[in-house]
């Protein structure tokens, strides 16, 4: 192997891993992967941004913004009330949401569509006495098989379309995928609708009654010498984020003690470590 290529499996590998880690916004790590690539002589700094203005990039971004003004200005919602059948079984609500899903993400980002519809499959669940994975699985295989079937569906169809306009062949057209696409969603829908509920595996939501959530909960007592006393709330939550923990109440001037009782709440351990 050559220098560039150990080079490049290095950040391939320490961006996987920070992937994986979670400790700092996706965007952020590819980005500087991106600089450290520059920095290494891989990619030449010139270029570097060239990618932000490919046709892919602003085609997806345009479908983003198109994606929220649906979800705020409620005509989703309107859509669902309307198509969704209220008296039918859970066969048929299942198709239809599915179904649903894969009409929107033809037309709007897929996680978007997964965002406005999974509230509804959560009630459809309750309603027909369902555990939610038997109506949130098919409803995200139902917004996979929808973004096939156009060309601003999925990336992956704007990547080749791009690609394919470098040629004398030209870019696809809007509906180009959709003869194909259609009938292979089609399929996967009405799969999905009379087997997905008897394939999906039944896991019942855990009741929150058997978590104790007590063992969570820890009261700090604030002194007035304390290295806290005088700041704000804001303040102390910043400090707090260290520990994954949070302010879920607080009493100001106990008669008693004169002290102040901050009730945490941590998700990581029963008592945050550093506070006193």
């Amino acid at each position: 192997m050559t220098q560039d290529q150990i080079i490049i499996l290095v950040i391939l590998v320490a961006t996987v891993a920070m992937f994986l880690w979670g400790r700092w916004r996706h965007d952020m790590v590819a980005l500087a992967a991106l600089l450290a690539c520059v920095l290494a002589g891989l990619v030449p700094a010139g270029t570097a941004f060239a990618g932000f203005g490919h046709p892919a990039v602003i085609t997806v971004a345009c479908v983003l913004v198109l994606s929220r003004g649906l979800q705020t200005s409620g005509a989703v919602d309107a859509l669902t009330r309307r198509l969704l059948p209220s008296s039918a079984g859970p066969m048929l609500t299942i198709a239809a949401l599915t179904l649903l899903a894969a009409v929107l993400s033809a037309f709007m980002n897929n996680v978007g569509a997964l965002a406005l519809l999974m509230p509804v499959a959560i009630q459809l669940a309750a309603r027909h006495a369902l555990p939610p994975g038997k109506v949130l699985m098919p409803l995200a295989f139902g917004s996979i098989l929808g973004g096939m079937t156009t060309l601003i569906g999925t990336p992956p169809n704007l990547i080749v379309s791009g690609f394919r306009a470098t040629t004398s062949a030209g870019s696809f057209a809007m509906f180009d995928f959709s003869p194909v696409g259609v009938a292979i969603a089609g399929v996967g829908i009405v799969f999905v609708a009379l087997t997905g509920r008897w394939l999906v595996p039944t896991r019942e939501r855990a009741g929150a009654e058997g978590f104790d959530t007590g063992s969570y909960l820890t009261e700090a007592r604030i002194p007035e010498k304390s290295k806290t006393a005088g700041k704000t709330l804001g303040e102390i939550e910043v400090i707090l984020d260290e520990f994954d923990a949070q302010v879920v109440g607080l009493i100001r001037r106990d008669i008693d003690q004169g002290l102040e009782t901050a009730k945490l709440k941590s998700y990581l351990s029963p008592t945050p470590p550093g506070v006193k």
